[in-house]
């Protein structure tokens, strides 16, 4: 497997090669950057723990602002994990899981998702916890002979209906889409992108939140996601 250096090296050779993973066309789609540390006193534990209101605070950000979709969240500290115990440890006092390893599309329920570059199914899986994955596709993809992952979240279960592991997907087919929240984990309408170079052996997923202390390695095994989706850098 590549070390994460080389991956980088890789997709900024190819930057502007990739298809649009979503259906955002920076000539006319605005983008909304979405905070969600503990500096946004909007998300309060009354939005937070209320799955509805948690959407219609989504849905209203963004139309207010006129925006498709909301974006960001890559190497952020989020206050919002303490929704779920998922993302605590099972030991008391231990540190919890709160910083952010993918980029969060935000937007409406079925949005389309589109394959960056050429990938083989590596696998797939309904990680159906609460505040959790939900629907989860991982594809494998190789440029020059350097290999890396890109894994998909809250997708539908729509999303796995004939999937199959080795299935090829090609550049730019519509592959997945966004999930409703009894099927992505419990969460408002989103796609979660991650990059990584060493899945270390997993399947049908891959921690995308990891510990403050453990955020170096985690950061470094898992590249910026935009340096493939080439959204957050537009707002």
């Amino acid at each position: 497997m590549a070390d994460s250096d080389l991956v980088i090296r890789m997709l900024e050779k190819h930057k502007n090669e990739f298809h649009p993973v979503v259906p955002f066309d920076p000539t006319r789609d605005r983008l909304l950057l979405l905070d969600f540390t503990d500096s946004n006193k909007e998300l309060n534990d009354e939005v937070l723990n209320d799955n509805d209101r948690f959407s219609d605070y989504i849905t209203q950000t963004l139309k207010a602002a006129g925006s498709k979709f909301g974006i960001g969240g890559y190497a952020e500290h989020r206050a919002i994990y303490q929704r779920s115990k998922h993302f605590d440890s099972p030991e008391a006092g231990e540190e919890p899981r709160r910083v952010h390893l993918g980029i969060d599309v935000w937007g409406a329920v079925n949005t389309a998702i589109m394959a960056p570059l050429d990938g083989i199914v590596h696998s797939f899986a309904f990680n159906n916890n609460f505040g959790d994955y939900g629907a989860t596709i991982i594809l494998t993809h190789n440029l020059e002979g350097v290999s890396f992952y890109s894994l998909y979240g809250h997708l539908s279960l729509n999303s796995l209906k004939n999937r199959s592991e080795g299935e090829l997907i090609k550049k730019g087919n519509i592959f997945a889409e966004f999930g409703m929240q009894f099927e992505n984990g419990q969460w408002p309408p989103h796609l979660h992108f991650q990059l990584i170079t060493d899945l270390q052996g997993n399947k049908g997923d891959y921690p995308g939140v990891c510990k403050y202390s453990e955020q170096g390695f985690y950061l470094k095994n898992c590249p910026d996601p935009d340096l493939i989706l080439n959204m957050a850098g537009r707002i």
